[in-house]
């Protein structure tokens, strides 16, 4: 019992997702259509990003960027803005999910080099809303906007505008929230030299997936497939949903996620614009409002599991905050 009890602290978003979506079996009798309800695509796609971010981390490709880097940055909150603004800009074209299994760790490694471990959990938060940001620009930038843009045929200016307003007002607030960092003086200190370790190199690579962090996608894409499939909120989806399409939007996201939540509410309402709206507000929220927000709190706790409790307290409180601010724009537009 004692195990089981580790294990869910220890893995506490896949376990309340695999609870949910056992539950949800009771409901809608088991059979080879729940391979149906799971996005393949999305689930295979995570899987190759993070056996290619493990190689480069192997190869040491991050400790040699990383190094090149800090010898250029003068002070933390120059060094903290570079490493935000480079999700921003990296989720436009590679969504934000890889950008952040790709950033993240890169972060983390930076911050250890030059002593500020400290700011590891505001930079984490910081560059999960900056990718969560960056992924409006495009409606290549996110699978739940890949998922908008194929269903609704908008064309591709019409949904940048649609969101346009919300990116400049989330890039305020990120640029407000960094002049808090101090400017303190940062030093690389004396390196190593960088090593090469072939032994087992294969093992390694594959040993560093995350693989719960895939099993809780699935876990999810289950849950929703379920829940469509439910006369009761098949039928209550129907009556709330349409004429209210950004306000469920935001509070589907924040109980499944804004992959599923796109996928749910376009089956229910064709106004895809203010699904478009919803979806990418709600991705602002819970840890689980995206799935980008489980994939940075998955690569913190693995490094530094005491971190835990404290990065969700800040995570929150900054991404509430701006999604409070956003839905102001959204009453006064």
């Amino acid at each position: 019992m004692a195990k089981l009890m580790n294990f869910f602290k220890k893995e506490i978003v896949f376990s309340i997702s695999l609870i949910l979506a056992i539950i949800s079996c009771f409901f809608v009798k088991p059979s080879f259509n729940y391979l149906d309800y799971i996005n393949w695509d999305t689930i295979i796609l995570l899987f190759v990003i993070m056996v290619i971010v493990e190689i480069l981390k192997n190869l040491a490709i991050f400790e040699i960027l990383v190094r090149k880097l800090l010898a250029r940055i003068g002070n933390a909150r120059e060094l903290v803005l570079i490493l935000v603004f480079i999700c921003f800009f990296s989720s436009i074209f590679i969504t934000n999910d890889v950008s952040l299994i790709i950033f993240v760790p890169f972060s983390i490694l930076a911050l250890k080099k030059v002593d500020k471990t400290d700011l590891i959990i505001l930079t984490v938060s910081l560059q999960t809303i900056a990718a969560n940001v960056g992924c409006m620009v495009l409606p290549i930038g996110a699978p739940h906007n890949i998922v908008m843009y194929t269903v609704s045929n908008i064309p591709f200016e019409s949904f940048f505008f649609l969101l346009l307003p919300y990116i400049v007002v989330s890039l305020i607030f990120l640029c407000i929230v960094l002049l808090f960092i101090p400017t303190d003086k940062i030093a690389l200190p004396k390196m190593n030299k960088i090593e090469f370790e072939s032994k087992n190199f294969i093992k390694r690579v594959f040993l560093g997936v995350d693989y719960f962090l895939l099993l809780t996608f699935i876990a999810l894409f289950i849950l929703i497939g379920n829940l469509e499939n439910i006369p009761f909120f098949n039928s209550l989806f129907t009556r709330w949903i349409v004429g209210n399409e950004v306000l469920w939007g935001v509070i589907a996201s924040q109980v499944i996620s804004n992959v599923p939540a796109a996928m749910l509410l376009s089956g229910f309402s064709s106004n895809y614009e203010a699904i478009i709206v919803g979806i990418n507000l709600g991705g602002f929220g819970t840890l689980i409002a995206s799935m980008a927000n489980l994939i940075s709190y998955k690569i913190l706790v693995r490094e530094f599991d005491e971190f835990k409790v404290k990065y969700l307290v800040v995570f929150t409180v900054l991404n509430v905050l701006l999604l409070i601010i956003l839905l102001g724009v959204y009453v006064l537009i």
